[in-house]
């Protein structure tokens, strides 16, 4: 997924605090996969439908979409608070660092959402919308699949300045993406699957330069990093060059959804500090790599698994948010 100058590494992903008002664990057991069946039965097919669309004449949409899922629920809940464009009285979350100019499948999104409204009118939440994306751009990239829990409704406003502080540095450790996994109810074994996410998708030079020149202020390239790949994005990201260029998340398969991120960080090959620390530090993490570089069916087992658990941070039910009819504005 593509990654700003300053952002997380989690495609990851990569996590969050939530506010104090929020729930503090998942909230999966307010949803359920079958609540729109009466209210409105074609739902899946009509999204499916726009996604495939899409990945035609983009392979990287996936990615995207997936990641536009991440950074809705990792600030403030999945609650579609990053989808709301900036207004006289509101500031998104799309000018946030970790964002700008570097989110996309927004478009992807209003038309979608506008396919949803023509059948079922003023029914289905963007929140709801984006979660359904999420999976079934991994689907369309070979990866697994998994039933979507629904009933999420849409927030009423943003915050620049909780994305600005919740979504960490791509050059983020293990104890710090351990402890903001913890702080939305996410565990060790969550942020190694999750991170697998960026088995697709792009980052740009800003977010990973420093490694290749002056790791943590040695003045010299991070040395974990393998000494042919390194001098492969030496060469795409020169010292001093254009922070904005784009590299593939994983060189090998970089739009299908697959173990081979994995199998980078068993090499040397991973592209952002905070993934490849994932391998380089001993613990839960460490060994995760290597059982998912080595079983596909179980990182794809445990993605499933934790991106369900991650879609039940903060969501909105009941009475609270609304159901936008257009998912970048509150409704009137």
């Amino acid at each position: 997924m593509e990654n700003p100058g300053r952002e997380m590494s989690t495609s990851w992903v990569l996590v969050l605090l939530v506010g104090a008002l929020l729930i503090d664990h998942p909230a999966t057991g307010q949803l359920s996969s079958t609540f729109y069946d009466s209210t409105c039965p074609d739902l899946l097919s009509t999204v499916k439908s726009g996604l495939d669309s899409a990945v035609a004449s983009d392979s990287r949409v996936g990615g995207s979409l997936l990641r536009l899922h991440f950074h809705d629920c990792f600030v403030n809940g999945c609650e579609a608070s990053v989808l709301l464009d900036d207004t006289d009285t509101l500031t998104g979350e799309k000018t946030a660092i970790p964002n700008d100019n570097s989110l996309r499948g927004f478009e992807v999104v209003d038309d979608i959402k506008a396919s949803v409204e023509a059948i079922c009118p003023a029914t289905v939440s963007c929140a709801d919308i984006l979660a359904i994306l999420a999976r079934d751009g991994v689907v369309a990239a070979g990866g697994p699949s998994w039933t979507v829990e629904l009933g999420r409704r849409d927030s009423l406003t943003a915050s620049k300045s909780d994305a600005e502080a919740d979504i960490p540095d791509p050059t983020t450790d293990v104890a710090a993406l351990t402890s903001s996994f913890a702080n939305v109810g996410l565990d060790s074994t969550d942020l190694a699957a999750l991170s697998g996410a960026h088995t697709f998708g792009k980052a740009r030079c800003g977010s990973f330069v420093g490694r290749l020149y002056d790791y943590q202020g040695t003045g010299s390239p991070d040395p974990s990093i393998d000494p042919d790949f390194l001098a492969t994005l030496q060469a795409a990201c020169p010292d001093g060059g254009d922070a904005a260029v784009l590299n593939n998340l994983d060189q090998g398969t970089p739009t299908t959804f697959d173990n081979s991120y994995y199998n980078n960080l068993l090499t040397g090959k991973g592209l952002l500090n905070s993934d490849q620390v994932l391998e380089t530090t001993a613990g839960t993490t460490q060994d995760l790599v290597t059982s998912f570089g080595s079983d596909q069916s179980a990182f794809f087992s445990q993605f499933a698994t934790s991106v369900v658990k991650m879609g039940g941070i903060g969501v909105l039910t009941g009475s609270s948010g609304e159901i936008r009819t257009n998912c970048r504005v509150v409704n009137a």
